[in-house]
């Protein structure tokens, strides 16, 4: 199972991925998303950024959906639980 450092290291890499493969700068992405370069250099190098700048992160890279599916699955406690759902 991950902790949270495997997960915020994980996030960060694919956001990274994410934003060369849009080709966008650090830079470019800061000025698109209206999240000042240094929050994205800090998320880049710590896995740090308030959630309003992930948001508007998220919605340059065209991944604000994904944020919409965030805990949306039940959390099954038991085989019964799974098969009375159905």
């Amino acid at each position: 199972m991950a902790n949270i450092l495997d997960i915020k290291q994980e996030l960060v890499r694919r956001i990274r991925l994410r934003r060369r493969e849009a080709k966008l700068s650090q830079s470019a992405l800061a000025q698109k998303s209206n999240v000042s370069l240094g929050s994205i250099k800090r998320f880049e190098n710590s896995g740090e950024i308030s959630l309003s700048s992930l948001l508007r992160i998220a919605f340059v890279l065209g991944y604000e959906t994904d944020f919409n599916r965030l805990f949306e699955r039940k959390n099954y406690q038991s085989i019964d639980e799974i098969l009375n759902a159905k």
